[in-house]
């Protein structure tokens, strides 16, 4: 099976780097650097997600047999390209910040040093993972503060492209989601998963009574039964009379949710069933779920809204060139001018300063000054960007389900750091200020 990412990516950049080859410049030490210039659906904060799968497909970016026979059978590059993508293997330099960092306008998200035909290459891939993920990990955090402590699912992956499905409960997780339906993501990430039955369980037997039965002979009353196919209240009362007061959990997909979870938790306490739960569904969004933090919720499934980014499908992340070496071996800045879409130029090292009681109050972006200088920065600022790629070798804490649980509780250290603004649902400006120094 041919698991080569290389043709996840764009004409272009094998078109650029034939040129370069063929004026010379191919070889030529440069960094690159994704960032956003604003955020998405002015939110007051982004969250970093897709370092770890980035890593992975950066791994196997690769052109074999088969993708280099594909660009001379098309005459996409000439001979010299292809003799070189013969023997391309990523042996730069990557840093940035960890999967489920927040970031803010202007971060410095991932700086790749190479050469340049090394790293040109990279940004269709680099883009394309992490603008989508980091979209969706946007979202799922404002759903996370809007629930308020209860927890999460994302069940999402029949309203996504299958590879998106399991990359968007990845993301999803980093950013405080408790589980997913995706079998996939549960195996690839280890997430956990979660599910019980849909409508068509229901239609399929005579009755709602029979099928409760069935749902619970296999899986206990510990399961959670669907009430809404047909009547709510008769639902309800026909699932703890099947399952008893013990059931675990009823969930409602329809409905005005608000007002029916009031009455559907009056209804369980009246039949004795005090520790059954109640989930809902029903296209949530983060303020859907705001506007049942005082109702008797206990659990929130999310589908559509999460995959698509609740209205922002990507986080607009760029990767532009930002310096580049010259004849004499000293590095040059670079920056693109055009309105509204400039960049800042040079290498750079970013920070969180924080104040006395740990608050982060500014992301601080040092011009000029790589990691390796970075010594004398205050304690009082924490630094963002972490080695992922050294020589082309790539560290692997970042991948599988390790890296994956271990961005979680990085996303959950740094959601405590941010000031009680970036927790509004509300558009406005940045929860935190971007200053270059």
């Amino acid at each position: 099976m041919n698991t080569s990412t290389a043709f996840r990516t764009d004409r272009y950049e094998l078109t650029m780097l034939e040129a370069a080859i063929t004026h010379g410049t191919a070889d030529t030490p440069c960094m690159f650097e994704a960032f956003g210039r604003r955020l998405p659906g002015a939110r007051r904060y982004g969250v970093v997600a897709g370092i770890g799968r980035l890593l992975e497909r950066i791994r196997d970016f690769r052109f074999a047999d088969a993708e280099l026979t594909w660009l001379a059978e098309n005459d996409v590059v000439n001979a010299s390209a292809i003799d070189w993508l013969a023997n391309y293997r990523f042996s730069g330099d990557v840093w940035g910040y960890a999967d489920g960092e927040a970031y803010f306008p202007e971060s410095p998200l991932l700086v790749v040093e190479s050469s340049f035909g090394e790293g040109v290459l990279l940004e269709t891939l680099i883009l394309s993972i992490l603008n989508y993920d980091s979209a969706v990990a946007t979202a799922a955090t404002r759903m996370v503060t809007a629930a308020a402590g209860r927890p999460l699912a994302e069940m999402g992956s029949r309203r996504a492209n299958e590879d998106a499905a399991i990359a968007a409960s990845r993301a999803a997780y980093i950013a405080g989601f408790s589980a997913t339906s995706n079998l996939e993501a549960g195996r690839t990430w280890g997430i956990p998963t979660m599910g019980t039955a849909a409508h068509s369980f229901t239609l399929l037997h005579e009755n709602e009574e029979e099928a409760f039965r069935a749902q619970v002979a296999t899986a206990g009353p510990g399961t959670t039964l669907l009430v809404d196919t047909y009547d709510i209240a008769a639902g309800v009362e026909t699932a703890i009379r099947v399952a008893g007061t013990e059931l675990g959990a009823i969930r409602l997909d329809s409905g005005d949710l608000p007002t029916l979870v009031v009455d559907v938790r009056n209804q369980l306490d009246l039949l004795g069933a005090h520790n059954t739960k109640i989930t809902v569904t029903s296209d949530l969004d983060e303020y859907a779920i705001a506007t049942l933090r005082t109702a008797p919720v206990d659990s929130y499934g999310v589908g559509t809204s999460l995959v698509t980014g609740s209205g922002s499908p990507a986080a607009g992340l760029v990767y532009k060139l930002v310096a580049r070496q010259d004849g004499n071996g000293d590095w040059v800045s670079v920056a693109k001018a055009s309105a509204g879409k400039r960049s800042v130029g040079g290498r750079k090292y970013a920070t969180r300063v924080r104040d006395e009681n740990g608050l982060a109050r500014q992301e601080k972006v040092y011009v000029g000054l790589g990691p390796e200088e970075a010594n004398s920065i205050p304690a009082s600022e924490r630094p963002l960007l972490e080695r992922l790629i050294t020589a082309g070798e790539i560290d692997e804490r970042h991948l599988g389900a390790s890296g994956t649980s271990r961005a979680r509780e990085h996303h959950a250290m740094v959601r405590a750091e941010l000031p009680a603004d970036a927790y509004r649902l509300g558009r406005g400006d940045p929860a935190l200020p971007t200053t270059f120094a």
